[in-house]
């Protein structure tokens, strides 16, 4: 364990390495009160959630993990290692071993798509559920099936099956990948600093992280888009949230159609907002931290 301080900021927070459903996890915890679980997406890792931490850290007890293989987490092999159910039982033993109860689960793109699935399956463990940037996996499986719009903005997907070639093209030319992939997709390009850029490139470098990254999509994706098309849209599994609710969205996501907007309200039986924020990428809470803060605090305001 270790403290430290927020870049930018005043914030403390703690380093710890917590055991959970067998495995080693990192994460930064911060501030006291009910506490918010954070859950990054591809290819980051607890950082993303830099602008977050301090301000929610002053009401509440902030967890945020580096997610299983990616960072200072373990990453077992075998694309098995990296399934829904384990993933899940992952934050399950975060929540029941090193918290007081039901937490507000938060999460961005790949976090986001385990914050859905927990909040449907694991319903006594979640009160409230904020989602940034991510449908519901149900919902995009049936997109990339069925609409030609989302399939394109998903061929990343299909590429990141193949053994091996994805991480070669990732790494390669010192992780340019990385930056392209933050800079070239945001908006405000300024969002990204050097040193930000830096720390994703040597997260991704840590060995065996980039394949633990990208098995998330070979385990929870195979099965569905790579099945005989009668039988790929039979194989999407339902989803049902109740808990309150909370949808960001930047509104200039090359990864996702605006299209699935219409549809998320589907997903969720509880109470639903949708808070949109034009001109913004992808990396919602990196680019416009200001309005993120704001909906969220808002939102556990509500509640708590």
């Amino acid at each position: 364990m270790m403290s430290g301080g927020l870049r930018g900021s005043k914030a403390t927070w703690e380093h710890v390495y917590f055991h959970v459903n067998n495995l080693r996890m990192h994460c930064v915890v911060a501030g006291s009160g009910p506490t918010v679980l954070l859950l990054h997406g591809f290819p980051e890792f607890w950082y993303s959630w830099r602008h977050q931490i301090p301000v929610l850290a002053t009401s509440y007890r902030v967890i945020v993990p580096d997610l299983r293989g990616y960072n200072q987490t373990e990453k077992p092999k075998g694309v098995g290692q990296y399934s829904m159910g384990v993933l899940l039982e992952d934050i399950e033993g975060l929540i029941q071993e090193h918290t007081d109860g039901k937490v507000t689960l938060v999460g961005h793109d790949w976090g986001g798509g385990l914050a859905w699935t927990f909040a449907a399956y694991y319903p006594h463990l979640v009160k409230g559920l904020a989602v940034l940037n991510c449908p519901p996996p149900p919902l995009l499986a049936k997109k990339i099936l069925t609409d030609p719009r989302q399939r394109k903005r998903s061929r990343y997907i299909y590429f990141f099956q193949l053994p091996l070639i994805p991480e070669l093209y990732i790494a390669r030319r010192d992780y340019e990948f990385i930056e392209r992939l933050f800079r070239g997709w945001a908006v405000d390009k300024s969002a990204f600093t050097d040193y930000d850029i830096r720390r994703y490139k040597e997260a991704a470098a840590k060995p065996g992280a980039l394949t633990a990254a990208l098995n998330y999509y070979r385990a929870s994706f195979r099965r569905i888009l790579l099945a005989p098309p009668s039988k790929a849209l039979s194989r999407i599994p339902s989803l049902r949230v109740t808990c309150p609710t909370l949808v960001i969205w930047g509104m200039e996501d090359r990864a996702f159609h605006p299209s699935l907007l219409d549809e998320i309200p589907d997903y969720v039986s509880g109470p639903f907002q949708l808070r949109t924020i034009e001109r913004c990428s992808h990396w919602v809470q990196q680019e416009r931290p200001d309005e993120v803060n704001r909906f969220l605090m808002e939102f556990l305001s509500d509640i708590h």
